[in-house]
């Protein structure tokens, strides 16, 4: 079984609010350092590790191409990694990477970029699921109460335990994916994640495989301070063993 990883990095990150240090003149939190490493770099380590993955395929804005390539030839690879040129959009950075992937691929899962603390263990159960079904997301039961509101007035209390916080990574065949991206296309549909362009063909259930709360997406500056606690105690388990 084929399994290929797709991970759209071509965001430009503002609500980081700040230019990152990493590479001058941009402010991608793709790009920040994390332990002396861009966020990336620890991203595709996970899949790296991860048995079940054949390769990782990389969405980038042009103007960061090159300078992503010597980041991974600085260092020896576990896995081919491959860059392709990514969208406006995320929907179309996936595209674009899904566009460049060979026919005989059986399965796409698709990971933010910067959710650098996904687990192994979870990317196989992910994988797994997706396999056995068609479709599987990561996902976790919110344990705040929710509110539907109008305006600023509570209309009613959804029950939590129908709902999930959908997280990456999103595990699906490649054909439906593919077919989820064209259907999208052709109406004019812009999804906010992936398994939204796959649930509207109805042709799938997607399952949810239990996620963490760490398997944090970094898109703030206080989403740093946790992301270096998260690294040190990783750095600390891996001594460990």
């Amino acid at each position: 079984m084929k399994v290929a990883v797709i991970l759209p990095a071509a965001g430009l990150g503002t609500r980081m609010g700040r230019q990152s240090p990493e590479k001058e003149g941009i402010s991608r939190k793709q790009f920040m350092l994390l332990d002396g490493r861009p966020i990336l770099l620890h991203t595709i380590h996970k899949f790296e590790a991860c048995a079940s993955v054949t390769e990782i395929v990389v969405a980038l804005r042009r103007e960061d191409m090159e300078w992503v390539a010597k980041l991974l030839a600085s260092e020896p690879r576990a896995k081919p990694v491959r860059l392709v040129e990514g969208g406006d959009t995320r929907q179309q950075s996936v595209e674009n990477a899904l566009a460049s992937l060979a026919s005989d691929v059986d399965l796409v899962a698709v990971h933010d970029a910067v959710r650098p603390f996904i687990d192994t263990a979870t990317i196989e159960r992910a994988i797994h699921e997706a396999a056995a079904c068609g479709a599987a997301i990561v996902g976790i039961v919110p344990v705040d109460t929710v509110k539907q509101v109008k305006r600023n007035k509570v209309h009613g209390t959804i029950p939590r335990e129908r709902l999930v916080l959908a997280q990456t990574p999103q595990v699906f065949r490649f054909d439906l994916l593919q077919r989820a991206f064209a259907k999208a296309r052709e109406d004019g549909f812009t999804g906010t994640d992936e398994s939204s362009l796959v649930e509207r063909l109805e042709q799938v259930e997607v399952s949810v495989v239990p996620g963490s709360d760490r398997n944090i997406k970094i898109t703030k500056p206080s989403d740093m301070d946790l992301a270096r606690l998260f690294l040190a105690e990783e750095s600390r388990h891996r001594k460990a063993s």
